[in-house]
């Protein structure tokens, strides 16, 4: 594992490196919370379904916000990958000599932008279907209900990986969604 990377600034002592601030972490805690609510407990149409979605949709245009304007760590051009740059991380993941990175891996930042992208579909086609002109419209209730659907097992998949990288990996990384520091065990 190289330690010359984007992560090289990560060390094993002090409190670590601040990587997610408040914005950041309440925008990613707000979105488990709401899409545990809408997706496995809420009633679908039902005025607490819309609420919580309202809140998610408002969540996520700041953090699109906070994406262009906010630290360094959360904006895009800090870790959106080109394909080079995935492809070139995925091989060396794969050779067991993975970088760590100080914001999101190139893998983690590709998962973030497709649940951001789902999220973005789920959140339009909710507020259309409140509205006269798209109420009882199929087709936005079919891609709302499958932007909502798709959003599961990707959700899933990163949140095993988190757990699976902090359990086995050199950086704890839902204590650093806690706390917005990154340290190497």
């Amino acid at each position: 594992m190289s330690r010359s990377g984007p992560g090289a600034e990560l060390s094993r002592a002090g409190p670590g490196v601040r990587v997610w601030d408040p914005v950041v972490r309440l925008f990613h805690w707000l979105v488990v919370v709401g899409c545990l609510l809408d997706l496995a407990i809420l009633d679908e149409g039902e005025a607490p379904h819309r609420w919580v979605g309202y809140v998610v949709a408002g969540a996520l245009a700041v953090r699109i916000l906070w994406g262009f304007v906010g630290t360094e760590p959360a904006r895009f051009r800090a870790f959106v990958p080109t394909p080079a740059v995935l492809l070139g991380y995925l091989r060396d993941r794969i050779a067991g000599r993975a970088r760590i990175y100080r914001s999101h891996n190139p893998a983690g930042a590709v998962m973030m932008l497709a649940l951001m992208a789902l999220l973005a579909v789920v959140s339009i086609t909710g507020i259309m279907t409140t509205t006269d002109m798209f109420w009882g419209v199929g087709w936005v209730e079919e891609l709302h209900e499958a932007a909502a659907e798709a959003i599961i097992p990707l959700a899933l998949l990163h949140a095993a990986v988190a757990i699976i990288e902090s359990v086995a990996g050199p950086v704890n990384l839902i204590a650093a969604m806690i706390t917005g520091r990154k340290r190497l065990r």
